[in-house]
C-alpha cells in the first residue's frame, strides 16, 4: 500500500480550488479539518500575494516586543490522504522559497471529506470562529508544512490573513484570472510530463464555497 501524507496548509492552498489546481484532481479521497500551529507566525511576503510561515524563534526578529502566546499561532487546515504524486506537485508549486518540514498540528475539529459541504468550515472565507484556550487543545497530529527558507528580511511583520487574500487576490489564482498566473506554469509542465490530468480540466472546477 502506498504511503499517504498529511499536510498543514496556511496560505493560498487553504482555497480548495487552488489546492485542486495544483494536485490536478478534485481530491475525492482527501479529508480536511481546521487546525493550528503553535509557536509559529504567518507573514506577508513583501511584493507577493502569498504568505510565509516561520517558527517564532526566527520571526521574533521582526518584532520590537515579545508576542503573547495566543499571537504565536497560525490557523490553517490539515489535509490527509495526499499521495506521493500530490506531494511532488506541491513541492514544485512551493519552489525553493520553502522547505517541507515535519510539524505538530492541532486539529480544531473532526476530519470531513474535502468534497463534502462541511469542508467549507475548515477554511471559512469570512471571520473565523474564536480559538479555544490553547491549554484545552487535544493531542497534535504529525504533519508536514512548507516553512519559509529565505531571509527574514523579505517578510513584513504584518500578519497575512486568508480573508484578505480571498477578497483582494484570489481572482488571480482561481478561474479565468488564473490562466496567466506564473506560479502555475512549472506545476502544469511537471504534470504534463508525468501524464497526469491536464491543467485545463481542473481550472474549470467551481468551488461553491466562494
Amino acid at each position: 500500500m502506498s504511503r499517504t501524507y498529511t499536510a498543514f496548509f496556511y496560505g493560498t492552498l487553504l482555497h480548495p480550488a487552488i489546492l485542486c489546481r495544483v494536485i490536478g484532481h478534485k481530491g475525492q479521497k482527501l479529508e480536511i479539518c481546521p487546525a493550528l500551529l503553535i509557536d509559529y507566525t504567518r507573514h506577508q511576503i513583501k511584493h507577493a500575494d502569498y504568505p510565509a510561515v516561520l517558527p517564532y524563534s526566527r520571526s521574533r526578529a521582526l518584532y520590537e516586543h515579545d508576542l503573547a502566546s495566543e499571537e504565536r499561532v497560525v490557523r490553517g487546515t490539515l489535509v490527509k490522504g495526499l499521495e506521493q504524486p500530490d506531494i511532488e506537485l506541491l513541492d514544485t508549486f512551493e519552489g525553493d522559497e520553502y522547505t517541507r518540514e515535519d510539524v505538530p498540528a492541532y486539529p480544531l475539529g473532526p476530519f470531513v471529506p474535502l468534497s463534502s459541504p462541511e469542508s467549507a468550515a475548515a477554511a471559512p472565507l469570512g471571520t473565523p470562529p474564536p480559538l479555544p484556550p490553547l491549554d484545552t487543545l487535544g493531542p497534535p497530529v504529525p504533519a508536514q508544512t512548507y516553512v519559509w527558507a529565505q531571509p527574514v528580511s523579505q517578510l513584513s511583520p504584518t500578519i497575512w490573513e486568508y480573508a484578505d487574500f480571498v477578497r483582494d487576490s484570489a481572482h488571480k489564482w482561481v478561474g479565468v484570472g488564473a490562466d496567466a498566473n506564473a506560479d502555475y506554469v512549472e506545476v502544469d509542465r511537471r504534470r504534463a510530463m508525468n501524464g497526469r490530468i491536464a491543467a485545463d480540466e481542473v481550472t474549470s472546477i467551481v468551488v461553491e464555497k466562494e
